[in-house]
This record gives C-alpha cells, sequence and structure tokens, in this order.
C-alpha cells in the first residue's frame, strides 16, 4: 500500500520505514505526542529491504545460539560469553517495547511478527564438543541461560531437531538448546508500528519518495525529496534527521557531508537462502540451529538451518550463501551504488581493505561460482538426508559491509552496528549489521539519549519511558536483578503470546 502523507518542516525526519526507523519513530512519538515526524521510503510498500522477512533469518538474536557472538575459547578452556550476555539483554528492550506497544493497542495480532522458535547450537567433531560443553557451562552460570540444555546424546539431539541426526555418520556431535527463541517478521512489526504512527497527528509516511539530498541548516537540516511517482522535487526541513535507510545509509551520509563520515566506506554482499516448503520436512524441524564457522568462511557466514514463521506459513531455510553485487539495496539499488560511494577520503581505506582482505574476495568469488549440488553439499553438514529436489534457491537481502578507520588502520565491522552522529547531533546515521534488527530498540534508544535528551529530561519522560520498557535503567544482568528480569521477561512473553 503506498502511503502519501507530507508534513511540513516536522520536528523530525526520518529516512527508511525498515525496523529500525520504525521503531525509533513509534518510541519518540509516545515519548512526546506532541513532535511532528515526517517518515520517507523510496519502496512503494514499507520495510522491502533489509527488514523483509524474505531479506533475513528472522532470528530474534539473544546470544542464545550464535556461536560467532562467543567465538574464542580461553587457553584454560572457558568461553568468554559476555558479549552474548549483553545482546540477550539488548534484544530484551526490543521484547519489551513490542510487548508494551501491545498492551497499548499500538499493534494487535503478535503472532504475525514474533513467534516461539527453539534456538540451538550445533557443532561435530571432538574439538567443538569441548568448545561447544565449554560454552554451555558458561552460559548457564548466568540466569540470562539458566534453562540452557547440553547434549552429546543423538537420541536427545535427535528429539530435539530430527534432521540432525538422520543418516549421520559416527561422528561426535553436541548441541545446545533453549525453548525461548523466537522467529521474528522484522518487515510486519515495522509495518505495524509505522501504521499507528501513519494516524498520528503531525505524523506523515511518504512512500515512493526518495532522498536525493541533504545540506546543513541554521537550525537542522534542509532535505530533497524526489516523488518517484512524478519525477517532481520538493524540500523540506527538520531540526533533527535520522538516516535508517539501510544500504542506502552510507550515500545520504556522504551526502549530508559531516566530518565524521569521513574515511567510512561500504562493500555490498548479496544474500542467498536454500528454502524448502515440503510440508513432511518441515514439520520434522522446530528450531532456529546455528552450527560452526565453515573452514573456508569468514566468520559473518555461520550457517545455520531455521524454521522461518512468514505471513502464517512455516517454511525451512538454510543459509546464507554469499553473492557478489555492486548493488547497496536488492530492490531500489543501482549497480553503480559501490563505485558511486568511491570518494577520495576513503579511497585509502577501501584499498587496505581490497589488500588485507584477499580471504574474504575469494570466498565471494567462490560462493558466486557454487552449484546447486555445491550448496546441498554444505546444507548436508547440518542435515545429512536432505534432497536436492526438495530444496530452492532463493535471493536475500543485501548487506553493505561499512567499513573505516580504526585507529589508523583499516577494519571491516563484522558484527555489531554503527551509528554515525555529527558534532551539534542533529543527524544520525545507521551503518553495521548483524544484530542489528534484533537490538534495534536499544540503538534507537542511545540515538535518543544521545540527539534528543531533553525527552528523558524530565521525571514525566523517564516515567514514559520505563512503562514503555520496564527494564530501561536496571542492569538486569546483575545477579541481583535476577528476579526482576524473570518478573518482566514473563510478562513480555504473555503479551507477545510467546508463553
Amino acid at each position: 500500500m503506498k502511503h502519501s502523507t507530507h508534513v511540513e518542516n516536522p520536528d523530525v525526519i526520518i529516512i527508511g520505514s525498515g525496523i529500525m526507523s520504525a521503531n525509533l519513530a513509534a518510541l519518540l512519538k509516545r515519548l512526546e505526542s506532541k513532535l511532528s515526524i515526517q517518515v520517507y521510503e523510496a519502496t512503494e510498500e514499507l520495510a522491502q529491504e533489509a527488514s523483509h522477512g524474505w531479506n533475513n533469518a528472522g532470528t530474534g538474536h539473544a546470544g542464545i545460539c550464535e556461536l560467532s557472538y562467543t567465538p574464542t575459547q580461553n587457553a584454560d578452556g572457558t568461553v568468554d560469553v559476555s558479549n552474548a550476555i549483553k545482546i540477550f539483554e539488548q534484544f530484551e528492550k526490543s521484547r519489551q517495547f513490542w510487548a508494551s506497544a501491545v498492551a497499548e493497542g499500538l499493534i494487535v495480532n503478535p503472532k504475525e511478527f514474533i513467534n516461539p522458535v527453539h534456538h540451538l547450537s550445533f557443532v561435530h567433531g571432538a574439538k567443538w564438543v569441548d568448545y561447544l560443553r565449554a560454552r554451555h557451562s558458561a552460559m548457564s552460570a548466568h540466569h540470562f541461560f539458566r534453562e540452557m540444555e547440553f547434549s552429546t546424546d543423538r537420541t536427545a539431539i535427535g528429539s530435539w531437531a530430527p534432521l540432525l541426526t538422520e543418516d549421520r555418520p559416527a561422528v561426535p556431535i553436541a548441541a545446545t538448546k533453549m525453548n525461548t527463541g523466537t522467529d521474528v517478521n522484522f518487515g510486519e512489526i515495522s509495518r505495524k508500528l509505522l501504521g499507528w504512527l501513519s494516524q498520528q497527528p503531525g505524523c506523515g509516511i511518504a512512500s515512493n519518495h526518495r532522498v536525493t539530498d541533504l545540506a546543513k541548516t541554521d537550525t537542522g537540516w534542509s532535505v530533497t525529496i524526489r516523488d518517484l511517482t512524478t519525477g517532481k522535487l520538493h524540500r523540506n526541513t527538520a531540526k533533527f534527521v535520522f538516516i535508517g535507510a539501510g544500504g542506502g545509509s552510507l550515500h545520504l551520509l556522504q551526502k549530508a557531508g559531516i566530518p565524521e563520515s569521513k574515511g567510512i566506506g561500504g562493500f555490498p554482499i548479496g544474500g542467498q537462502w536454500l528454502v524448502c516448503d515440503n510440508p513432511a520436512i518441515v514439520a520434522k524441524h522446530e528450531a532456529k540451529v546455528y552450527g560452526q564457522p565453515l573452514d573456508a568462511a569468514p566468520t559473518m557466514a555461520v550457517p545455520h538451518l531455521d524454521t522461518r514463521i512468514l505471513d502464517g506459513k512455516k517454511t525451512l531455510l538454510f543459509g546464507p550463501f554469499a553473492a557478489w553485487t555492486t548493488k547497496f539495496l536488492h530492490k531500489k539499488g543501482s549497480v553503480l551504488d559501490l563505485p558511486g560511494s568511491v570518494k577520495p577520503h576513503n579511497l585509502t581505506t577501501l584499498l587496505k581493505i581490497g589488500a588485507t582482505n584477499l580471504d574474504l574476495v575469494k570466498y565471494l568469488v567462490q560462493q558466486g561460482t557454487q552449484s546447486m549440488d555445491d550448496r546441498m553439499e554444505v546444507l548436508h553438514v547440518f542435515y545429512p538426508g536432505a534432497k536436492k529436489e526438495d530444496w530452492k534457491l532463493i535471493d536475500a537481502g543485501i548487506r553493505v559491509q561499512a567499513i573505516k578507520k580504526t585507529d589508523g588502520q583499516a577494519g571491516i565491522v563484522h558484527y555489531g552496528t554503527e551509528v554515525i552522529t555529527n558534532e551539534d547531533r542533529t543527524l544520525s546515521a545507521l551503518l553495521g549489521a548483524s544484530p542489528g534488527a534484533s537490538v534495534c530498540v536499544h540503538i534507537v534508544l542511545e540515538v535518543i539519549e544521545k540527539c534528543l535528551p531533553h525527552l528523558l529530561a524530565t521525571e514525566e519522560g523517564r516515567a514514559r519511558m520505563q512503562a514503555m520498557i520496564p527494564t530501561y535503567d536496571v542492569d538486569i544482568k546483575k545477579p541481583e536483578n535476577a528476579a526482576f528480569f524473570a518478573t518482566q521477561s514473563r510478562r513480555a512473553s504473555e503479551l507477545l503470546q510467546l508463553a
């Protein structure tokens, strides 16, 4: 459905209609009902790029099953799980905000965007079995993960996820499981929140409108927008601009010309999934299963076999497989996006990356030349009994890997999300990747605290925030707050119909 509501000279302009933009817009309007907000989206429908259901795995990233968040086993055999704990806490803020949106009637039918799905980690080989045992020992010691199960028994693992053990050779295997994992349709929650926003006074959403330029003013920003239906240009102004345009953020950040954007580049990586719709196979698997890294793949390409629930239909998804592209956006991108992003200020950074990441280049070339049989061979690591006729290959979203100068050295940001903010805090732009969508509320809270702190400066403002996110100013990682966490987490699960 096309949206074409315009608010002139609003307090806030938000570019993009994905999960970050939608949650920021809804949080801001609930914090201060008098705020005027305008959202611009280049596609005709909302949340069609990285947040779209088929363009991501839909994992509610809570640090439960993703081994890439706990990658290192120490010399003494222990595993550092602090990053998994941090991500779990951040995802809990998202759950609580979405739960409060349900409780307050902003959105209905939570099962249309979030569903309970077990989260499993699965490994094979003696070395990895030892690692997973140590990881489980460290994680289950924390109250977030107290219910995590660990097993090396094939019968037990087969009862958790039968496809993992069917026809599997006699090699050591191990798995962990938590029943509190989720599958999330980030596009649907975005559309629900923006649907509510569109009904609020002082708020507008204009889809099929592309922001083409930004210019600094004395009081904020002048934004140039092209109506993609008529081709006409018009300008709007705002005191604060948030660029949440996914792969399109880098170009807009460069247009803004803020010093903080100097040296930043982007490298797009396309994605592909193997998908199974065979009801007999789909019915056997009720989990998101994340495995160990493949020998040839970079850390960002950890494979997983997932239950996916979209528009009420359950399917299986396996991947990701990388694909070479020069586009920054899946639907509204151009093959000139990558070359057009190369500027004198980031050329050195990009050249360093090319020289120091030859393994990534080789990997992308290898991925792009794979046959269906090659991809099935990777799937057989998880599901030895998989048959080619039950699976099809589909394109997924495009991930623009943020590339920046770090302490004078070039570096690729494999995990985490970068928020670039200018000095006077009138503009923020979102760059980065996993676990971004899952921890969107935590990220946009930081944007509010940094750029719009007056909304939280009063007792009334903080009370509103605490009503939306009960753990907002409580460190639920601490043992003394375990009971409070359990109460609030249980409440969110009940409201989201996950219990």
